[in-house]
Parts: C-alpha cells; structure tokens; sequence
C-alpha cells in the first residue's frame, strides 16, 4: 500500500519487507503499520488447517517475553495440538515474534493471545485501545486494513497475506501523531476459523 504522505500529523504510511527488520519500522514518523511479509511454508499451512477447531491452542495471559515460548507450548498442549515439528515450529515463530515485539517498543511484560475466530465479533474496522498491537494470522484469511475513512469503511480494503506478522499503531500510540489506518476481522465464511497470534504490551 502506497499511501500518501501524512497529513495534519496523520500516520499512514505502510511500511512492508521480506525481512524481520521491517517491524521496527513501526517507530518511524508517519508509519502507521510495519508488516514482515513471511515466506508461507505449504507444508505448516496443511498441518495447520488440518486441525479440528476443537484442538486448536486458544491462550490468553500476561507474560514477560522470555516466558512466552513456555506460555505458547502450555496452551498447545492443554488444547491437545497434534504434536511434531509444525507444533515446535508455530510455538517457536510466535515466541520469537512476541520478543522482537517488546523489543522493539521496549516492553518488559506482555498480553499474550492465541484468539480461535469462528464468527463476525471483530469484523468491525476498528482502532485498538493500546499503543500498538503485533497480528499474525497463523489459519484462514488475513486480518483486513484500510485508510480510516470520514465515513462507513475503508476504500480500498487490503489484507494481510497468511503468516504475515504485521505491528499497527493503536489509539495510546505515544507521540503528536494520530493513526490513519484501521483494521478488522475480515467476516467468516461458513465453516471458516481462523487462529490468530495478537501480542500487545502489558
């Protein structure tokens, strides 16, 4: 997304790579959202669609970032997560992901989520209540994002590809700017759950 330089101390700007250092981009003036544009692996996104909805890790705690891998394996394991290397492997990416997070906005403590998405409850484009929130769709459709409109949704509408790990600055984002983009859910087809990692500071 190319979006025009911010305006009135709007943020905007989204900035995308192929390489984890992208997030920290985040911290930028006039970067609204930095999205890592993660290589999918064929391989995991089988594993993962392959679990029934039932068995799926569902998490929410608060965590300094070094527990969070332990946080991660519990919540698998209390879900009875098929085991094996794709189970080591989301537990691994998400706790890395979670300490690259705190790294970069300098938290000590950290709200740890895995949500499991199976109707519209956040299909709302919305603004979040922190200073900015880390989103990664691990099963079904990315999360949706667009410029924050004078009225009714975005135009045009984007979305996060799967796997992507994406950081949004939320409504308490420290500093003059305001926050230009807004983001949801995108609504569930039938049959459809989704599994999301969402991180954010304690």
């Amino acid at each position: 997304m190319n979006a025009p330089a911010p305006l009135r101390g709007l943020a905007a700007h989204v900035a995308a790579g192929e390489r984890p250092e992208i997030l920290s981009r985040i911290r930028e003036p006039g970067v609204a959202a930095a999205i890592w544009r993660r290589a999918e692996d064929p391989a995991f996104a089988e594993w993962v669609e392959a679990i029934p909805p039932g068995r799926l890790p569902r998490l929410r705690t608060e965590t300094p970032p070094e527990a969070a891998a332990a946080a991660l394996g519990a919540a698998l394991a209390a879900a009875e997560t098929p085991e094996g290397e794709h189970a080591a492997r989301m537990v691994a990416e998400c706790a890395a992901l979670a300490r690259r997070f705190a790294e970069i906005m300098g938290a000590k403590r950290l709200r740890l989520r895995l949500d499991v998405v199976e109707d519209d409850g956040c299909r709302r484009f919305h603004l979040d209540n922190v200073p900015a929130r880390l989103l990664m769709t691990l099963r079904g459709r990315g999360t949706e994002y667009g410029a924050l409109p004078e009225a009714g949704d975005p135009d045009p509408v984007f979305r996060l590809p799967a796997f992507a790990a994406a950081i949004f600055r939320g409504a308490r984002w420290p500093g003059p700017e305001a926050t230009g983009l807004v983001h949801r859910s995108p609504p569930i087809r039938a049959g459809e759950t989704r599994l999301l990692l969402v991180v954010d500071i304690a």
